[in-house]
Order: structure tokens, then C-alpha cells, then sequence
């Protein structure tokens, strides 16, 4: 009896997502479908099949994300499951950006349903996936040594310190960080000394412009 597959579909829209499950169902047997809109959803969801989701399909334009800070977050906290951006947006510094953050796949979402079900079976078989025309400028061009450099710094971040950092962005105070995390303003002030010690800064001002690296410019299209 062959394996089966479960993936989480995050999404924001109802008919991308139908889409995909539509060509993940074609293209692949035995795999189930999860769905999230956001990306509290989705980690409700991984929360809720603990240890049963193979692969996550993530929108980096979704409510929570906050550019690829939603991505970050996803890898800090679970580790052992592979995440395949799947987007409109397809210009290199986004797939290069997706890969060197800690994505296994980047999907057009213009992409053929073969080659969608092709970038899935690579991920779930433990290899990386991404179009032909970015592994071959990725591979012929210059490295990115920022965006190395800025997710080794991230990454160093816990998930709790990723969502402080998050609302540091937003412009919120300690206060109000203690009271959405349910945590006290002591604790708060201690993950900040630990982000600006780990992103070498010594200011939140200078921590907020690092966070702001990880944004994201609004496709024209997103659908």
C-alpha cells in the first residue's frame, strides 16, 4: 500500500486554493488536502495534525505574513516540515529570497499543473524545486550576499521573538506586545535585548529596518 501524503494548501483565496488541490488530486495519489487562509490558520492547522502534514503550499501575499517574515516564522517553529512558496509574484530576488529563507520549492502560480505536481513529489522526496529560468540565473549570477547574510541573522530568531520583532515593525510598544502575547512587559523587554543582540543593532529603530527587509512589494496581479 503506497504512502499517503497530507499537505496544507495556505492560501488566501478560495479559488487559487481550489486550484491547486484540483492539480495536487491529478497529478498525485494518495495525498489529502488541508486549507488555511491566513497564516494564524495555517499554524492552527499544523497545530491541530501534529506531526501528519508532509508539506505546506504558502502564499507569501496573506494575511499574517508580513512579507517572508510568515515564512521565517514557519521554519523556526517547525522545522521538519518543508514549505513550497507558491506565488504570483515571479521576478529572481523573490525565488532567490524564497530559497535562501528556507523554502525547498517556488511555484509560480501560473506554473503548468505538471510542473506544480512535479515541484510537490520533488519536495516530498526530499530535493528542492524551482523553474528552470531562476536555478539557471541563480546559478550563473551573482550571489546574494545580503539576503544570506540577513537569514543567517533571522534565523538565529526564535518564533517568539520573530512575532515581537513583527509587532516592533507595526510600531507597537512593549505594552502592547506584553498584552497580545498574554506575556509580561519583563518578558517583552527581554526578547527586544535578544533580537538586537542577535541582529548585531543596538537600537529597535535599526532592528525595524532590518525587519523591513523582509517585505514584500504587492504583486499587480495576485490570483
Amino acid at each position: 500500500m503506497s504512502e499517503t501524503f497530507q499537505v496544507l494548501i495556505a492560501d488566501d483565496h478560495p479559488l487559487v486554493r481550489g486550484a491547486l488541490k484540483q492539480a495536487l488530486s491529478s497529478e498525485l495519489e494518495n495525498v489529502s488536502v488541508l486549507e488555511a487562509g491566513s497564516l494564524y490558520e495555517a499554524i492552527d492547522q499544523i497545530e491541530a495534525h501534529k506531526g501528519d502534514i508532509d508539506l505546506v503550499l504558502l502564499d507569501l501575499h496573506m494575511p499574517g505574513m508580513n512579507g517572508f517574515t510568515g515564512l521565517f516564522t514557519l521554519r523556526a517553529s517547525y522545522p521538519d516540515i518543508p514549505v513550497s512558496i507558491v506565488s504570483a509574484s515571479q521576478e529572481l530576488p523573490v525565488v532567490r529570497r524564497s530559497i535562501e529563507y528556507g523554502a525547498s520549492a517556488f511555484v509560480p502560480k501560473s506554473a503548468p499543473v505538471d510542473q506544480i505536481g512535479l515541484a510537490v513529489k520533488t519536495v516530498l522526496d526530499g530535493g528542492m524545486w524551482m523553474p528552470d529560468w531562476a536555478r539557471e540565473a541563480m546559478e550563473n549570477g551573482p550571489a546574494d550576499d545580503e539576503a544570506t547574510g540577513l537569514a543567517e541573522k533571522i534565523g538565529q530568531l526564535t518564533p517568539q521573538q520573530l512575532r515581537v520583532l513583527n509587532m516592533l515593525t507595526e510600531g507597537k510598544l512593549n505594552k502592547q506586545i506584553a498584552y497580545e502575547l498574554d506575556v509580561t512587559e519583563a518578558t517583552v523587554k527581554a526578547h527586544v535585548s535578544a533580537i538586537l543582540r542577535k541582529l548585531s543593532v543596538h537600537s529597535r529603530t535599526q532592528a525595524v529596518i532590518i525587519a523591513r527587509e523582509l517585505q514584500l512589494q504587492e504583486p499587480a496581479i495576485e490570483a
